[in-house]
């Protein structure tokens, strides 16, 4: 509000003590653009380089830049079970060529890819290690990490964790599991937009 050019009402109390609910550990995390204020690209890079058994991410535009690329790639070779529900409809071809010049990598490397059917995917979440949950407006795509301002929730509560893990599961169930062999047998046409995409993936 500051930052926008609004003022402080010193009579106001903008943060009133308020009584604690539920046992759930709960952590708001902002982004703002800038250099220094990548909160919301360390906390999923984290999150995903230190994954143990279960990585579950629903993606609306995915185009993160190498390091959490390799970090899912490694978490997968590593044994954790990587699923990503990603878009197959979009309001951003340019966007969405993007993240597929990634899914080769990733389908080499073991993690498992799911096309969102029935309308334009816009939701942005993870589970991992079915204790470890986030919700926020965060895309997994540069522009979201170095240019937006954003705000995700971090809920460490395995109870949380199993309610967003049913939503990944329907999902999935609403999706189409894209195998190695069908995506080797893509159109050269699509391989020439994903290369282009990517170039300018960080303006997106």
């Amino acid at each position: 509000w500051q930052w926008a050019g609004g003022e402080l009402d010193p009579t106001r109390t903008y943060f009133p003590q308020v009584p604690g609910e539920g046992d759930a550990m709960v952590m708001v995390v902002g982004n703002t653009p800038g250099q220094s204020n990548r909160t919301t690209y360390l906390m999923y890079l984290s999150a995903i380089r230190n994954a143990r058994y279960s990585i579950h991410l629903t993606v609306a535009y995915f185009a993160p830049g190498r390091a959490i690329v390799s970090a899912l790639a490694n978490a997968a070779r590593r044994g954790v079970d990587v699923r990503m529900v990603v878009p197959l409809v979009t309001d951003s071809p340019v966007a969405l060529h993007a993240g597929e010049y990634y899914y080769s990598r990733l389908l080499k490397a073991g993690v498992k890819l799911y096309r969102r059917r029935g309308g334009v995917l816009h939701a942005k979440t993870a589970v991992i290690d079915g204790v470890w949950s986030t919700v926020g407006s965060t895309n997994l795509d540069l522009r979201s990490f170095w240019y937006n301002d954003e705000v995700n929730a971090i809920i460490l509560d395995r109870d949380f964790a199993l309610s967003m893990e049913k939503l990944f599961d329907k999902d999935m169930e609403e999706s189409n599991p894209l195998s190695k062999e069908e995506w080797k047998a893509r159109s050269t046409s699509n391989r020439i937009k994903e290369w282009g995409a990517h170039l300018v993936g960080p303006l997106l």
